[in-house]
C-alpha cells in the first residue's frame, strides 16, 4: 500500500477543540438545534429553554486535556447527540451524593427489575435456580458472569485451555476457573495472581491455574477495569518475544466497545490509537448537563444508554465498584395513566398483562411448531400476536386495548423496533443470557464511565473514517484527511453506519458479512429530557406510564423515567418508541415538548398538583445522527442470532476485527454487551498477533511445513531427551508444576520414511517422572493412563503451548545474542 502520508500510532492526538458555539436560550417559545461540528445537515438533539432571556452554555469542564476529554460514551438502549456544542461533562464533583465508603449498592434483589417496564418479557429468568442439586458460591458467581456451571465455553474450547476435551482435567479446570472468578469478584480492586489462587487450589492443579488464569486475564474476565492497582499494572507481553509491543492497532470509534478494547490492548502491550468522528468520546452513551436560569437547578440526563440492565455479573457493575460509584436501583413501581389522566385500575392492569404474557407464550409454542415443520419460514412478531389476539378475544374493551398497546410499545422500546419488523422466530434469542439482578442508574450519568475509560488514551477526535484498506502487509485507515497505518484495525462503528455503507472497505466486506448486516435490524428510540424548577411528580417512584388511544402513537411518551434521585435535579425523561419514534424526528421540538406537557398536566392537574414549565428541554434525534443512524440492533424478520456472530467475525486473515453491541449475540442492545465485545476482540487481536509471530508473513503460504521446521529447530537442544521423547522446560520458571512441551517422534520401519511428531503439555515434575520409565511403550501407557494426556499435531496445540514456544524461542535468541 503506497501512501503519501503515514501517521504513526505513537503520535499524541490533539486535544479536542473547544465548543464551536455557545448554547443560548432565545426568547420564550423558540428552540435551538444542536448540530454536528462537521458539515452535516443532520440534527441529533434539539434544545428548548422556555424561560425568556436565560442563557445556558455547555462547557467542556474536563475535556481540554490530551485524550480524556468530554463526554459520554457508547451504546445501549436509547440514543442521541454528537456535536461539539453538545459535549457537556459532569463536573469533577458529580451531580449526585458522594459515593459511599464501601462498594455496596442500594440494590438487594436477585430478580430482574420491572421486566414488563424496562425490557422485553423474559421466558428465561436471569436469576439462579436454587433447586437441587445445590451449587457452591464459586459456581453461582461463574454463572452470573456468563459461564456454564459444568462445561467449557466456546471461547475456552477455541483457546484450547486443556489439551483434551472430556479428560479428567476438564472438570478440575472448571472448578479452578470458577474459583478464580469468585476470588477476584470478591475484591475487584486488586490484581489476582497465581499465588493468590494457589492459596485455595491443590498443588497438582498448578498447570490448570496457569491455564485458567491466562484465559480469564486475556479474555478480560478478571484483572480488568479502572481500580488504581489495576491501572498501574505494567503492559504485559503475553507473547514472550516482543511481537505484541511491536504491533500497532487502530480502533475506530470511542464508544464503550472501542474504549474498552483500546485500554485492554494497551495493557497487553500493543501500540494503540483511537479514531473518533465526534468531538467527544462515548458514541451512544451521552450524558447531558442541563441547567436552569443562573444555575438555579441542574441535572444530568442520559440521552443515550441509561440503565444498567442487570447488575449481577455486569462488567459495568465492576467498574462502578472500582470507581466508588453508588448505584440506584430502579424501583419496581410503575403506575399507568389513561389519556384522561385517571390511574389505570390495578386489577385491570394485572389482567391485561397476564393476557399479554399468555399471548407471547402462545406465539412461542407456535414458532416451535413452525421451526420444526417449515424451517425457513419466518413472520413478524406483530402479525403473530395480532392473529392470536383475535382468536382468543383478548383486550376487546377500549381500555384493555389501550393497555395491550402500552405493553406492545414497551416491547418496541426493548427492541428499538416496530412489532411488524421483529422476527417471531428469534426476536428474543438473547433471553437465556440476560444479566440477573437489579436494573440500576449511575448517579451523575453514564458519562462518568466514559471519562474514566477515555483517560490517557490516545484519541483523535473529529476523525471520520472514510475507508479501510487491508491486505497481507497490514491495514491503512483514511480518516479526516489523514492516513493511519497499522497491523490490525478494530471497527466498532454502529450497525447503522455499516448499513449505510459510509465507510469503504477495500477489498469489500465478504458477502456473508454484508448479508448479515442487511438482515439484522437497527432500530430507533428517542427521548425528551426535561429539567423542572422542582419535582412535582413525587420522589417515591422512578417510572410511570401513559396510555394512548391511537395505536399508531402508542409509543409516544408512553413511559417516563424520573432521574431526580440520581441526576442532581428534578429531571424527567419521556421515551418515544416504535412508529412514534420515527415520526417524532419530523416534528419540531417545541411541538413535542408541548405534547409532553399536555400529558403531564392531564395526569397531575386533577390531583391538584401544579405542573410548571420546564426550565430546559432536549429532544434527541438518533435517527438523524450520521455517526449512528439509529439506536440499537434487533433481530428482524429473516435474521437470527447467527447474524450477530457473523458480524463479529474477523476478515482479511486476522487484519480487520469488529466489536460493538451488534456483534454480541448474548448481550445485544446493551451497554455491557458493547463493553464485553471490546474485551472479546482485544483477546482475539492478541491471539492473531501471537499466530502471526509464530508464522512470519513471508512464510504464511507454507505455514504447516515451516511451523514443523521451526519447532524442529527449538528441539535441536532439548532440556531432556529419552528414547523417542524430548522435553523443553519453560525458561520463565523453575517451579516443578510449571508447564513443559513434550515431543514424541514416531517413525516407520523404512529408513526413508519421514518422522511424525506429536506434541503435548505436561508439568516439569511429570516429565521427570516420565524420564524414569524404561521403554517408549511404557511411557506412552503412562501418558494415556495416569497423566491422561492426549498427543496432538502442531496445529492442535493450545494457546498455552504457543506462549511456551515463544518463550523458548526468545530464550534461545537471548543466549545467541549473548
Amino acid at each position: 500500500m503506497n501512501t503519501s502520508t503515514t501517521t504513526t500510532t505513537t503520535t499524541n492526538p490533539p486535544s479536542p477543540p473547544p465548543p464551536t458555539a455557545a448554547e443560548t436560550t432565545p426568547a420564550a417559545n423558540t428552540a435551538t438545534e444542536e448540530t454536528n461540528p462537521t458539515p452535516a445537515a443532520n440534527t441529533t438533539a434539539e434544545e428548548i429553554n422556555p424561560a425568556a432571556n436565560t442563557t445556558t452554555t455547555t462547557n467542556n469542564d474536563d475535556n481540554n486535556t490530551n485524550n480524556n476529554n468530554n463526554n459520554t460514551n457508547n451504546i445501549n438502549n436509547d440514543d442521541n447527540n454528537n456535536a461539539t456544542s453538545d459535549d457537556v461533562s459532569t463536573p469533577s464533583n458529580p451531580l449526585s451524593p458522594p459515593p459511599p465508603d464501601d462498594d455496596t449498592t442500594t440494590t438487594t434483589s436477585e430478580v430482574p427489575i420491572i421486566p414488563k417496564r424496562r425490557r422485553k418479557r423474559k421466558h428465561y429468568q436471569g436469576t439462579i435456580s436454587m433447586d437441587p442439586p445445590p451449587l457452591d458460591v464459586d459456581a453461582l458467581i461463574a454463572i452470573s458472569v456468563g459461564f456454564p456451571v459444568d462445561s467449557l465455553t466456546e471461547e475456552e474450547i477455541d483457546d484450547a485451555v486443556i489439551p483434551t476435551l472430556g479428560s479428567a482435567d476438564q472438570s478440575q479446570y472448571i472448578s479452578v476457573r470458577n474459583l478464580i472468578l469468585s476470588k477476584w469478584r470478591s475484591n475487584v480492586s486488586s490484581l489476582i495472581t497465581r499465588d493468590h489462587v494457589m492459596e485455595s487450589a491443590k498443588p497438582e492443579h498448578r498447570h490448570l491455574v496457569d491455564a485458567a488464569l491466562g484465559f480469564l486475564v486475556n479474555r478480560g474476565y478478571v484483572n480488568f477495569g479502572l481500580a488504581p492497582e489495576i491501572k498501574e499494572k505494567k503492559p504485559c507481553d503475553n507473547n514472550g518475544d516482543g511481537v505484541v509491543g511491536e504491533a500497532n492497532i487502530v480502533v475506530v470509534g470511542a464508544g464503550l466497545a472501542g474504549l474498552c478494547a483500546a485500554r485492554q490492548l494497551r495493557d497487553m502491550g500493543f501500540k494503540v490509537v483511537v479514531l473518533e468522528g465526534r468531538a467527544r468520546p462515548g458514541g451512544r452513551v451521552r450524558t447531558r448537563k442541563m441547567c436552569g436560569e443562573e444555575g438555579s437547578v441542574v441535572g444530568a440526563a442520559d440521552l443515550g444508554g441509561s440503565v444498567l440492565t442487570g447488575i449481577n455479573g455486569n462488567p459495568l457493575g465492576v467498574l462502578a465498584r472500582q470507581l466508588g460509584f453508588p448505584l440506584h436501583k430502579v424501583r419496581d413501581i410503575c403506575p399507568l395513566y389513561l389519556p384522561n389522566g385517571k390511574a389505570v385500575d390495578s386489577d385491570v392492569d394485572s389482567r391485561v398483562e397476564a393476557a399479554f404474557n399468555k399471548l407471547l407464550d402462545r406465539v412461542c409454542k407456535l414458532r416451535q411448531v413452525m421451526m420444526e415443520e417449515m424451517r425457513s419460514v419466518d413472520v413478524s412478531l406483530g402479525t403473530a400476536l395480532e392473529a392470536f389476539r383475535k382468536v382468543v378475544n383478548v383486550a376487546d374493551d377500549p381500555q384493555e386495548k389501550m393497555l395491550l398497546n402500552w405493553h406492545l410499545a414497551n416491547l418496541e422500546y426493548a427492541n428499538a423496533s416496530l412489532m411488524s419488523n421483529l422476527s417471531m422466530a428469534f426476536w428474543d434469542q438473547d433471553d437465556p443470557y440476560e444479566m440477573g439482578g437489579d436494573h440500576c442508574f449511575i448517579p451523575g450519568g453514564n458519562e462518568r464511565f466514559i471519562r474514566a475509560l477515555a483517560e490517557d488514551l490516545p484519541i483523535f477526535y473529529n476523525r471520520t473514517v472514510e475507508s479501510i484498506r487491508y491486505g497481507d502487509d497490514g491495514v491503512l485507515v483514511y480518516a479526516g484527511g489523514q492516513e493511519f497505518r497499522a497491523d490490525m484495525v478494530l471497527c466498532t462503528m454502529p450497525l447503522g453506519v455499516l448499513k449505510r455503507g459510509d465507510i469503504e472497505f477495500v477489498p469489500p466486506l465478504p458477502q456473508k458479512k454484508r448479508d448479515a448486516i442487511d438482515r439484522l435490524g437497527f432500530g430507533l428510540l428517542n427521548k425528551v429530557a426535561m429539567l423542572f424548577p422542582y419535582n412535582f411528580w413525587g420522589a417515591e417512584i422512578d417510572t410511570f406510564g401513559h396510555l394512548s388511544e391511537d395505536p399508531s402513537r402508542r409509543g409516544e411518551f408512553f413511559l417516563f423515567y424520573s432521574y431526580s434521585s440520581v441526576s442532581g435535579g428534578p429531571l424527567l425523561v419521556a421515551l418515544v418508541a416504535g412508529e412514534a419514534a420515527i415520526e417524532f424526528e419530523k416534528v419540531s421540538p417545541m411541538e413535542s415538548v408541548g405534547r409532553v406537557m399536555d400529558i403531564l398536566r392531564g395526569i397531575f392537574y386533577p390531583k391538584g398538583v401544579d405542573v410548571p414549565d420546564p426550565v430546559q428541554a432536549v429532544c434527541t434525534r438518533w435517527g438523524q445522527d450520521r455517526f449512528t443512524y439509529g439506536s440499537y440492533s434487533y433481530v428482524a424478520i429473516g435474521a437470527s442470532g447467527d447474524d450477530y456472530d457473523i458480524l463479529a467475525e474477523s476478515i482479511g486473515n486476522g487484519r480487520v476485527f469488529f466489536a460493538g453491541e451488534a456483534t454480541n449475540r448474548q448481550y445485544p442492545a446493551t451497554m455491557h454487551g458493547a463493553f464485553l465485545s471490546g474485551m472479546r476482540e482485544a483477546a482475539n487481536i492478541l491471539k492473531a498477533a501471537k499466530r502471526r509471530s509464530l508464522i512470519p508473513a513471508d512464510k504464511a503460504e507454507n505455514s504447516s511445513s515451516e511451523n514443523i521446521e521451526d519447532l524442529s529447530k527449538i528441539f535441536l537442544k532439548p532440556d531432556m531427551q529419552f528414547g523417542s521423547f524430548s522435553v523443553l522446560f519453560d525458561p520463565r520458571s523453575d517451579d516443578p508444576e510449571s508447564q513443559s512441551l513434550l515431543r514424541v517422534e514416531f517413525r516407520g520401519e523404512k529408513i526413508e520414511t519421514s518422522a511424525l511428531y506429536l506434541y503435548g503439555l505436561l508439568s516439569r515434575c511429570q516429565a521427570l517422572e516420565l524420564n524414569k520409565v524404561e521403554t517408549d511403550l511404557d511411557r506412552l501407557n503412562l501418558l494415556n493412563g495416569k497423566f491422561d494426556l492426549r498427543l496432538v499435531g502442531k496445529k492442535g496445540l493450545c494457546s498455552a503451548a504457543e506462549s511456551l514456544i515463544a518463550a523458548v524461542k526468545a530464550n534461545i535468541c537471548s543466549k545467541e545474542g549473548a
